[in-house]
């Protein structure tokens, strides 16, 4: 099995294609993210289908709900089926959300933003850390996306991210999209917030489409995965691994879903710039 390069999310309605993909080219290290809630189950065809494409291909999963940022401890049973995952199927990589969603036995359908406080430092810390002990394995954990200038932050972004993993021993998942919409949402340089990232503590890289407000237009981004990845956003990606080096990057597409050869035509993309940093690097 080739290096894992960059990868997909995988969707039921490309299980066969993604199961009779050639491994040849740009799709030799080609592999598959999917969020554990789908698969959290006793049996049938979801799990079928993941055993088949787990033979031939390397898999991710990339959690959406521990609510990590939550006000109340991760989720016991949550975690216990999570785990059952991980050992089933050996993931590469195991991720997660800088984010809340749930509180009180509700269930948000948003992964929400905190305010950066020495506070919720201490209890996502906590929740990392007692996450990682249930799973067995050290997590990486996603920058969220910006939509409003929250009030009560002691952290800058990035120094509040790898606060966390220096505590925790956990990792950082980029997501290069949730960066440019939360610099054209809230003004900051999104460059200079990539420059700032220590290159040791990424271990992934996210890519994903946005769009503008069906009512604001343009004066606000929603990261709705619903979309091609758009050029700003590869050209920050290529300035982050030109500085960082090559990281297992996925495409991610969740709404609006193309044809299997579309996001093949990203994902080569991707491990296109991949293979050429690799080339310069070794020259």
């Amino acid at each position: 099995m080739s290096e894992p390069t960059a990868g997909l999310g995988l969707k039921p309605q490309h299980y066969s294609e993604a199961l009779s993909c050639p491994a040849v080219g740009a799709q030799a290290g080609l592999w598959f993210e999917v969020h554990p809630e789908n698969y959290m189950v006793e049996g049938g065809p979801r799990l079928a289908w993941l055993e088949a494409v787990r033979a031939g291909r390397p898999l991710s999963l990339h959690g959406v709900g521990l609510s990590l940022a939550g006000d109340e401890r991760p989720d016991r049973e949550h975690l216990s089926r999570f785990r059952a995952l991980i050992d089933r199927y050996q993931p590469f990589l195991v991720s997660e959300h800088l984010a809340w969603s749930r509180r009180g036995g509700v269930y948000h359908p948003d992964l929400l933003p905190v305010p950066r406080s020495r506070e919720m430092l201490n209890l996502v810390c906590a929740h990392v850390d007692e996450a990682q002990s249930a799973l067995g394995r050290s997590m990486l954990i996603e920058n969220p996306t910006a939509y409003l200038d929250l009030a009560g932050h002691a952290w800058d972004e990035v120094e509040f991210l790898v606060e966390i993993a220096r505590r925790t021993g956990c990792r950082l998942l980029i997501d290069v999209n949730n960066v440019f919409v939360g610099s054209a949402n809230l003004g900051f340089d999104a460059e200079a917030w990539l420059d700032a990232v220590p290159s040791e503590l990424v271990g992934e890289v996210h890519l994903a489409g946005h769009r503008p407000d069906p009512v604001l237009g343009e004066t606000l981004l929603i990261d709705s995965h619903d979309a091609p990845v758009a050029e700003p956003v590869w050209t920050l990606y290529r300035r982050l691994i030109d500085r960082i080096g090559p990281r297992p990057t996925l495409i991610e597409r969740d709404g609006e879903i193309p044809a299997f050869e579309f996001l093949l035509g990203e994902q080569g993309r991707a491990a296109g710039l991949l293979a050429c940093i690799r080339a310069e690097r070794a020259a």
